[in-house]
């Protein structure tokens, strides 16, 4: 086996390249706890990295697939591939591979999942994280609410949706920051121009520069040989809308500030500025203040993108929304998959009640789901999926006068740390988040899990 500083890739950039593979990667312990996966998970099950590692297998089968490799793999200790369906309907193959120790116990299982439907409809792997409207025949779609705080929101949208200034859209993962950018556009005087969605965490952080603002024939080794346009002259006339702007890379910031500000812009290997007319709207999960602040995203390009800000308030502060979108989504996936079904009182009630961390993403997914996979025309509660059936408040004894107790310094210190871990697990259900809460380091996260969780 080579060392490790004999490959020819550095380690720190081999971790980039896993994390933004196509394929997802997905790694268990010896523990069926989930160590390790990619950001292709999100494409396949609706949830982020951060909210999957550290969860057990049997919080996760079932809910997010069904013909698990997993089991068979621990038990056999050999590979196995099975074709599997998620819980968002999408065809993929998963390949479990076990990892040994020493004395040949099982270590690790590494996975690999290659969802073909998405592979095959994509045709150019480089054309994953663009998407274009063309804008002849505006498809308008409403944003439902019924809440005044989205009604808050939406009268804003109406009062900046012709400003050709900036506009910065805020707001948790799955809240519908990608379709209020769309919607923006769609009413606005732009709707019969393009529509040019790019997410930014996609690229290639090496080929961002190129694919903005395009290249001419022999720019760089490699090029198209006919060159290639860049994807704001792609958007001139239309909304260029920038999804997880805070991933641009800060060697870039300063030249995408620049055409923000002037609305021109050189393609690689040419010495001739090109003028467009592009309204930006750009869109954010994480707090770009605080990375100003850490000197990763740049102060200017963050005041001149947040001329207007608007955030979508997640899905537990809108209660009134839930409702009124659980029935959309029930009639529209009714529509889709060709069913009838009714919900009973018993499932909408368990509906209304969840906290839907995965915000509109989240329910869209849910729901599909039980219309697709329950067989009787009526959804009971026995058909939602387990997940939706959420764990109450900690309810622990009443706190005692440890000092009454016979117990050493390190046994009492051990009782507190021990409720302190079972109550962020039970709230949080992910080492990433029961580390941020209990401020410590992710691995130390997990090992207390492991410690103190049964």
């Amino acid at each position: 086996m080579k060392k490790q500083n004999q490959y020819p890739v550095a380690t720190e950039d081999l971790w980039q390249i896993i994390e933004n593979l196509h394929d997802e990667i997905m790694v268990y312990d010896n523990d069926y706890h989930l160590v390790f996966v990619n950001k292709a998970a999100e494409r396949h099950y609706g949830k982020t990295a951060e909210e999957l590692i550290g969860t057990h297998f049997s919080q996760l089968d079932e809910t997010y697939w069904g013909n698990s490799t997993l089991p068979e793999v621990y038990e056999k200790k050999k590979m196995v591939a099975k074709r599997q369906i998620t819980n968002l309907g999408l065809d993929i193959i998963t390949i479990s591979v076990p990892i040994f120790d020493e004395q040949g116990s099982i270590k690790y299982v590494a996975q690999n999942v290659n969802d073909i439907y998405n592979y095959n409809k994509m045709g150019k792997a480089e054309e994953a994280f663009l998407e274009i409207t063309d804008g002849t025949e505006p498809r308008e779609e409403s944003f439902l609410y019924a809440s005044e705080n989205m009604k808050s929101v939406m009268e804003t949208i109406e009062k900046i949706k012709n400003v050709k200034n900036p506009c910065l859209i805020l707001g948790e993962t799955g809240t519908g920051k990608t379709f209020l950018a769309k919607y923006m556009h769609q009413q606005s005087i732009r709707k019969h121009k393009p529509f040019v969605a790019v997410n930014c965490a996609c690229m290639n952080p090496n080929l961002i520069e190129s694919e903005l603002f395009g290249y001419k024939k022999g720019a760089f080794s490699g090029a198209n040989t006919a060159g290639k346009k860049g994807i704001v002259e792609i958007a001139d006339g239309g909304t260029l809308f920038l999804d997880e702007i805070s991933e641009i890379p800060y060697d870039l910031q300063g030249k995408l500030l620049h055409f923000i500000q002037d609305q021109e812009f050189m393609a690689l290997g040419s010495e001739k500025k090109q003028k467009v007319d592009v309204k930006i709207i750009a869109a954010t999960n994480r707090n770009l203040a605080d990375m100003v602040k850490a000197k990763t995203f740049r102060e200017d390009l963050y005041y001149r993108l947040n001329v207007f800000e608007v955030s979508i308030p997640p899905l537990r502060e809108r209660k009134n929304d839930i409702e009124v979108l659980i029935r959309h989504y029930l009639e529209k996936y009714n529509e889709c998959h060709f069913r009838n079904h009714t919900l009973s009182e018993d499932a909408m009630e368990i509906l209304l009640r969840y906290k839907w961390p995965g915000n509109v993403r989240e329910l869209s997914h849910v729901m599909e789901k039980v219309v697709v996979l329950t067989n009787g025309k009526e959804i009971k509660a026995e058909n939602l999926p387990k997940m939706i059936f959420d764990i109450g408040e900690n309810k622990y004894e009443e706190k005692q006068d440890i000092t009454s107790e016979k117990k050493s310094l390190r046994e009492a210190l051990e009782d507190v740390e021990r409720k302190m871990v079972q109550e962020a697990y039970q709230k949080y259900q992910n080492s990433v988040k029961v580390a941020q809460a209990l401020g410590v380091s992710q691995p130390t996260a997990y090992r207390l899990i492991k410690k103190y969780i049964p």
